[in-house]
């Protein structure tokens, strides 16, 4: 039996039947994990990829993910596992506990008769809650506090040899063959907003390639620490869904914290919260604040190339109205201030 979780999103009859169509493949990836068979499933999320819940008779649950056709290899999941594993070991930030297969296995691939084989990965089920808009701002301050104890880790964790995966730099999000696509393709595009936006995307570089990539900026981060990914418990900010996880620069986190809300007005007081929460941590110097707008501008951009290339999607389908108009208003904000702001209306020519 299949349900889906309220808040599932975008075109509710579309997101089920695919989900039932998929079921078939969750459950087969499950067997292969030595599990019993599921009372229920539950789809908490389906965008990139088909995440389920797991329920059993024994009141137990777990998350398995299936993994979106041609991401990302089975090499590259494994890697993500080891980090999400070295983490749980070696520091105190709450990160689900991987599930392996009897003979020690991460992931397995979910085959079906008629549908294409999915790689898939299981996970403990972690109990919590999105951040509270009420609480947001204090909020915020834990995550960039957890953030930093990721990127401390980074720093000192040696990945092993066969260690894959994707890259956020400046190739990775701008390039020939953008790892989500060309912002160029994103929805709902006014001709005046690409004449801008192909100049943010000029004086972005030039920020980044100035910034640099020394130890201490760029390195192995989790990339997409949006709200979606935070479940707040007890005052502790749990971390879940490493899916793409990878090498970027360090800040790019906080930008991606703010994904979706960049607009808000309490955008400013978040990261200040944020990196307030983060220096208690891992220190930063006048570079590192410098370069935010321009990491911020950045995720905007590649959100824009994502959405663009993931038609239909429920994310697509509540955020593709507006997202074009507003990321043009984030780009006119970033020029006019050369750089150092992003909210729209707060920059002086």
């Amino acid at each position: 039996m299949l349900r889906c979780a309220s808040g599932t999103g975008g075109d509710f009859m579309a997101t089920v039947e695919e989900a039932e169509r998929l079921e078939p493949q969750a459950r087969q990836a499950l067997a292969q994990y030595g599990l019993p068979a599921p009372s229920q499933l539950e789809l908490l999320t389906f965008s990139e990829n088909a995440v389920f819940r797991a329920f059993f008779d024994s009141a137990e649950s777990v998350i398995v993910r299936l993994h979106s056709i041609g991401y990302h290899t089975k090499a590259a999941v494994e890697s993500e596992l080891l980090w999400v594993e070295a983490i749980r070991r070696d520091t105190d930030v709450a990160v689900p506990p991987v599930i392996r297969t009897p003979a020690g296995d991460g992931v397995v691939v979910a085959t079906d008769p008629i549908f294409p084989a999915r790689l898939a990965a299981v996970f403990g089920d972690l109990a919590g809650a999105a951040p509270s808009m009420d609480l947001m701002i204090a909020d915020y301050r834990i995550l960039g506090r957890t953030t930093a104890k990721l990127h401390r880790h980074a720093c000192d964790w040696t990945p092993p040899a066969a260690f894959e995966r994707i890259s956020w730099d400046l190739a990775g999000t701008f390039g020939e063959k953008p790892t989500w696509g060309r912002w160029q393709d994103g929805p709902s595009l006014a001709a005046a907003d690409i004449s801008v936006l192909a100049a943010a995307e000029d004086l972005i570089r030039n920020r980044l390639t100035e910034y640099g990539r020394g130890p201490n900026r760029y390195g192995l981060i989790h990339s997409d620490l949006r709200l979606a990914n935070i479940l707040m418990r007890d005052g502790v900010a749990q971390v879940i869904d490493f899916d793409d996880c990878g090498f970027g620069w360090y800040l790019y986190d906080l930008a991606s914290a703010l994904t979706f809300i960049e607009d808000d007005p309490q955008v400013p007081e978040l990261v200040a919260s944020w990196l307030a929460g983060y220096t208690e941590v891992r220190p930063l110097d006048d570079a590192d604040f410098a370069i935010t707008p321009s990491l911020i501008m950045l995720r905007r951009m590649v959100i824009l190339a994502w959405l663009g290339s993931r038609p239909g999607t429920p994310v697509f389908i509540a955020e593709a109205p507006n997202y074009a108009r507003v990321t043009g208003e984030m780009a006119r904000t970033y020029l006019a201030s050369s750089g150092t702001d992003v909210c729209p209306g707060t920059a002086t020519a």
